[in-house]
Parts: structure tokens; sequence; C-alpha cells
């Protein structure tokens, strides 16, 4: 990672926005977003306990990708009808998958996650991503290929190469790129991990 430039960006914005994402000037993208709503009702409705109830499971999905400002609309329609079209058995192993990836072997889950997702092609970053972000927004990652791709490439990361399809080794090796980032700049840059990859996307 190139420090001379994440320090060049964080300077950058910081002159912009002197309290980062809780400038003034910073309220209406705050407000777009909704983080904060978003991630109460995320960890009020996916607990390890409603994790056993499959259709309150596939319910909570759905509201939690159609609600998301950062999921775009033309993957929202068909994650809802996919959601919506799942057997008992499906929706059985949907729940599992989730349980799986916010509370037991993350790497099982995510990968159970993509293989559903990829017999629909739905396996997008954003559907693959979304809810574990709001789940736990300052630990995982959002990943938006565009802003994935364009922070590596800023930050000049040689050992990590985006991948289309998601895989748990890029997410694992972005994640923890956004945490080292985290430990190198003020702490009002990295509320969680979507402003934190916001703030170097404004920079390219």
């Amino acid at each position: 990672m190139n420090l001379s430039k994440l320090h060049e960006a964080e300077q950058s914005f910081l002159m912009r926005y002197p309290q980062g994402f809780a400038d003034p000037q910073m309220q209406g993208i705050r407000k777009k977003h909704n983080v904060a709503k978003l991630v109460e009702f995320t960890q009020a409705n996916l607990t390890r306990t409603s994790c056993l109830n499959p259709a309150h499971v596939s319910d909570t999905l759905v509201k939690i990708v159609c609600r998301s400002s950062m999921v775009s609309r033309f993957e929202k329609p068909p994650f809802r009808n996919f959601v919506e079209a799942l057997d008992t058995d499906s929706r059985e192993a949907l729940a599992y998958a989730v349980e799986q990836r916010l509370f037991g072997r993350k790497q099982k889950g995510f990968e159970l996650l993509v293989d559903m997702l990829a017999r629909h092609k739905l396996a997008k970053w954003a559907l693959v991503s979304a809810v574990p972000f709001y789940f736990a927004p300052r630990k995982e990652a959002f990943v938006k290929p565009t802003t994935a791709k364009g922070v590596l490439k800023l930050l000049e990361v040689k050992d990590l190469e985006y991948q289309a399809k998601p895989t748990w080794a890029f997410y694992k090796g972005y994640r923890t790129v956004l945490h080292d980032v985290r430990k190198q700049v003020d702490p009002a840059l990295g509320p969680n991990n979507a402003a934190l990859s916001g703030f170097l996307m404004m920079q390219f």
C-alpha cells in the first residue's frame, strides 16, 4: 500500500470536510445512505436465534437489500424475486448460509451464499456483501466493484486482484486493506467501512 498517497488523500478530504463524515457538509450523504438505521434493523432482526426461522431470514434479507442505497436498483428486483420463489428446503439452506456467514464459519457461509446466487446469475458483490456489512459495519466490507478497483489502484495494492465473481480470498484481502487504512487515517474518516471506502472513492 502506498501510504504517501493515502495520507495525501486524507489531507485533501479533511481540507474539504474538516470533521470528516460528521461534517455538516456531509449531511446529505449521511441522510441518503442512512447506514445507522439499516445497521440497527439488521442487528435486531438477524440474531442467531432468528436464523432458525427461514421465513423470517428470507423476509429480512429482502428488506435489507431493497432498502440499501448502495445496492443497485437493477439488482434489487431480481434478488427479491429469487428469494420469493424459493421453496421450503431452499429457504432453510439460505437461512443456514446466513447463520454461518454471520455467526459460524464465515467462509463457508460466504461460499454457500455465492453458490446459491450463482445458480440464478445473481452472484453479485453487492448482494453478497451488503447484509454482513450492515450486521458489522466496522468489521465487514461492502464491496462495490468500481469502488474496490479504484481503491486498489489509488493505493497501489499489488498483491490483490479484483475478481468479478465473489470469492472469499478477494473479500478477505479487500477487508484487510480497509482495516489497514483505518489504522492510518483520522477516525473521522471511518465511522464504518463503507464510509472509509467512500472517502477513498472521492479521490478518484
